[in-house]
């Protein structure tokens, strides 16, 4: 993730190659209309509803290892069938997500790779190298009904008037707690507020002699958690104007409440986390809390029955004055670069693959929620009576409010391509990092998080992808 700045002039160098390749016979990619009803006429002779133009060519995509190990093994034939039903050579590359946006970056530079790519936080700032997918959204919204704002802010620039993106999904990011543990202090349900955390989580630490995990490290959970603090003591990075608003009274009392739950209720591991690390500490017994998603609890099902029957859930925790909000945990957003040989057969492939969607949240084991709630019509009966072995069955009805809590990393503006690089070199587990570790007081990490903010929106600013003025 830290060669996101480095490769900002290559992309730009491979914004405008194999653009002519990109002519697709369902949606905007033709080049004309005469392009367009031939495609259209194409279209109703295809198997399995796609275009007969696409048979005899090739599908590479490019995406991660999913958290939840059945749903790649679900994936992977199931986009081999839709390449065989349509004459298509599909091939599927999985990498770990840490590797993602290096491996597109890689990609980018050399001007060829796959052809469609799957990030897993907002890729604003890929806007000036892939596709606008204008067509591609409008198509789906027309044929599943309305995207969820948080899907939408995360895809979609505002400023340009640019999908950079496809959107089909998002995992909700609740916190994670043990039952036993916070029973012994007075919290049967769990933490309610942010007071609850610090409170609740002091006396687990000092009795039971288990700390809690909300990392401050360079890693992706860090950044989600660094955020659901700000937004829920009334702090952003920027305001729905895409001006930069760091700077605040609130953001500080959010880094001194930090800091005080490190001394309080942490140890020195969180702040060199990787993305495993909260699950595994939760696992292992060595956390009391932690902000994840539920893959955590899933593997645990399998590995530690005991464990997981001990892991429930919470929302988005209060802040001061009752707002609570948490990030979507990861958002899987699918990006067709301009080198893409195959972006026609990209698009098909994405609005099969929400045909299909209850497959998809079914083989996540309920971990990747629809973009497009129609396309999974029996989620929340499923979220009250999980199908894969929750003791109580409904320990997962709390995720059926998710979409009241959750909102994209940039809130409350959208996903800009500033909000990107900020996200991708860690300023703000950075800014909270430095508090606790003592390195700078709460008021000056927060004046240097802002310098950097501010440098960063300037420059994309100047490049006409951000808005405001601040």
């Amino acid at each position: 993730m830290s060669t996101r700045i480095s490769r900002r002039g290559l992309l730009k160098g491979a914004g405008g190659l194999a653009l002519a390749a990109a002519t697709g016979p369902l949606l905007a990619a033709c080049s004309n209309d005469e392009e367009q009803s031939k495609a259209s006429q194409a279209a109703s002779s295809g198997a399995a509803g796609s275009p007969a133009v696409l048979r005899g060519t090739e599908l590479k995509i490019l995406q991660w290892s999913h958290f939840v190990p059945k749903h790649d093994q679900w994936f992977d034939p199931f986009a081999k069938k839709w390449g065989e039903d349509n004459g298509v050579s599909v091939s599927v590359d999985h990498i770990d997500l840490a590797q993602l946006r290096t491996r597109a970056a890689a990609e980018f530079s050399a001007g060829q790779g796959h052809d469609l790519i799957e990030l897993l936080d907002p890729p604003s700032d890929f806007e000036p190298s892939v596709f606008d997918l204008r067509d591609l959204n409008e198509q789906a919204q027309k044929d599943f009904g309305k995207q969820l704002d948080v899907a939408r802010n995360s895809s979609f620039n505002p400023t340009t008037g640019v999908w950079y993106g496809f959107c089909h999904g998002w995992v909700p990011d609740p916190g994670d707690y043990r039952k036993s543990l916070w029973e012994k202090v007075g919290f049967p349900n769990g933490p309610a507020t942010w007071d609850d955390l610090l409170n609740g989580g002091k006396r687990i630490k000092n009795e039971q002699e288990v700390q809690m995990g909300i990392g401050m490290s360079n890693e992706i959970d860090s950044n989600m958690a660094g955020r659901a603090l700000l937004w829920s003591f009334g702090a952003s990075i920027q305001d729905k104007d895409e001006n930069v608003v760091i700077n605040s009274d609130m953001t500080v009392s959010a880094v001194q409440y930090m800091k005080q739950l490190y001394n309080d209720a942490m140890t020195d591991e969180i702040f060199s986390w990787n993305a495993a690390s909260n699950n595994q500490a939760l696992i292992a017994g060595r956390a009391s809390y932690i902000l994840n998603s539920i893959s955590a609890y899933r593997t645990a099902q399998g590995a530690q029955p005991d464990v997981a029957d001990d892991v429930f859930f919470t929302p988005a925790l209060k802040g001061p004055d009752g707002t609570a909000f948490a990030s979507e945990h990861v958002i899987p957003i699918y990006i067709i670069p301009k080198f893409a040989k195959n972006a026609a057969a990209a698009k098909e492939f994405i609005l099969n693959l929400l045909r299909n969607y209850k497959d998809a949240t079914g083989n996540s084991e309920l971990y990747t929620f629809p973009s497009f709630a129609d396309t999974v019509p029996d989620l929340n009966s499923s979220l009250d009576s999980d199908p894969y072995g929750s003791n109580p069955p409904d320990k997962l009805k709390v995720l059926k409010t998710a979409t009241d809590w959750t909102t994209n990393v940039g809130h409350p503006g959208p996903a800009n391509a500033a909000i990107g690089e900020v996200f991708a070199t860690f300023v703000i587990p950075n800014m909270f990092a430095k508090a606790a570790r003592g390195d700078m007081s709460p008021q000056a990490a927060v004046a240097d998080a802002e310098a950097k903010i501010k440098e960063i929106f300037q420059k994309w600013r100047g490049q006409g992808l951000v808005g405001g003025s601040a």
